[in-house]
């Protein structure tokens, strides 16, 4: 197709026309996208330099979501202490109630009950983890807070083991035995028969009691519970009635043995060496309350408090760590929206001036779309001649 000869004075105001149409397109790019540049053929310097601040912002804003994950364990964790803190307190109030009674069957029921507060702690222990990691848990769980998107700013965090409650390196509460029954046999003689004694039958030389022999009673403790004195006429049922009549003592007496069950350990002493051709006649508790003797509280109690202290100690390690994160975590939230702002001021437009443009151009395309026709109607002058 040949080309269409133009007057000069049509030719320029079709450029003009042209000119004005493409800036109005790009002025309504701006005002479509609210940007000034849109690509790197707009202003390749600030593109480039407010992309990198975008991946920058884009980075730590994906760090920022760790941190509040880390928070959150680190609440988890908080919350775990608050609860065996709790726990710590009623081990002693019960170690303190066993302290009040000279009971032993009330101390090895105590002692069951303080038992069931540690497997509570320990049980509390492991279900303070958050998402798999557990700061209470022990090995395995540290906990690693990264701050700056090189990974060169960061905080470790040591996870403590509280999950069992006898380790040294934990809280270093030894389980105590709550105590099992324990027998021991008293072996009565009928002379040189082979007649069983029964309950009636009266203790002599024989049977190794002499009239005048003093028998004391006494607990794990030492506590002393009571004195028999055998006389001439003591029967075998009123050394019976005597044993059994101590709270968690049993008595049984078959085939010319008697036998005593104890829930604690129980000592039976006698003034005669020739008791049972012993002095003393002791039920074989293999494990006894662990509450059984004063001196036995008094170290529970010693390590509750030291438990305590760690428990203490521990949590507020774990409230600096906390406040430690929640401040980079603010640092990181303004660090992102100062990067935004500064990518923003390079690429963002002005939507008052680009309006104000738009309605300029608009005018000047109207302008130029008269001056274009009046240029064509000047060319149409030659029609006049014909």
């Amino acid at each position: 197709m040949s080309n269409v000869t133009l007057s000069s004075a049509v030719r320029t105001n079709l450029n003009a026309l042209q000119a004005t149409s493409q800036m109005m397109s790009s002025v309504q790019e701006r005002l479509s996208t609210g940007k000034k540049v849109n690509s790197a053929l707009d202003n390749p310097n600030s593109f480039f330099t407010a992309k990198g601040l975008e991946n920058r912002a884009s980075d730590l804003s994906t760090l920022l979501d760790d941190m509040g994950q880390s928070v959150q364990t680190l609440k988890a964790a908080d919350k775990g202490i608050s609860a065996i803190s709790d726990l710590v307190d009623a081990a002693k109030a019960k170690a303190n109630q066993a302290a009040q009674t000279s009971n032993q069957k009330e101390r090895a029921q105590y002692t069951k009950e303080f038992n069931e507060l540690l497997t509570q702690i320990e049980d509390v222990a492991k279900d303070a983890g958050y998402k798999g990691k557990n700061l209470l848990g022990g090995t395995g769980n540290d906990l690693l807070v990264t701050f700056n998107e090189k990974g060169s700013s960061k905080l470790s965090i040591t996870a403590v083991d509280f999950t069992d409650t006898t380790s040294t390196t934990g809280l270093n509460l030894s389980d105590l035995a709550s105590g099992t029954s324990g027998t021991s046999t008293i072996n009565l003689t009928a002379g040189t028969t082979t007649a069983a004694l029964t309950a009636g039958s009266l203790l002599t030389a024989d049977d190794e009691f002499a009239a005048g022999d003093v028998l004391t009673l006494t607990d794990t403790n030492g506590t002393e519970l009571g004195k028999f004195e055998i006389t001439a006429t003591t029967t075998v049922k009123d050394l019976q009635d005597f044993l059994g009549d101590v709270d968690g003592v049993s008595t049984d007496l078959t085939g010319g043995a008697l036998t005593v069950t104890s829930d604690f350990k129980l000592s039976v002493s006698s003034s005669s060496t020739a008791f049972n051709s012993n002095a003393a006649l002791t039920t074989n508790n293999a494990t006894e309350s662990g509450f059984a003797k004063d001196s036995d509280i008094n170290a529970v109690l010693s390590k509750l408090q030291k438990a305590q202290d760690t428990l203490r100690s521990q949590a507020s390690t774990f409230g600096t760590n906390l406040s430690i994160v929640q401040n980079r975590q603010d640092f990181t939230k303004a660090m992102i929206n100062t990067l935004q702002e500064g990518a923003g001021k390079l690429t963002l437009a002005d939507t008052n001036e680009e309006g104000a443009n738009l309605l300029a151009l608009q005018t000047q395309q109207s302008l130029a779309s008269t001056a274009l026709s009046l240029a064509a109607q000047a060319d149409q002058n030659v029609l006049r001649l014909f």
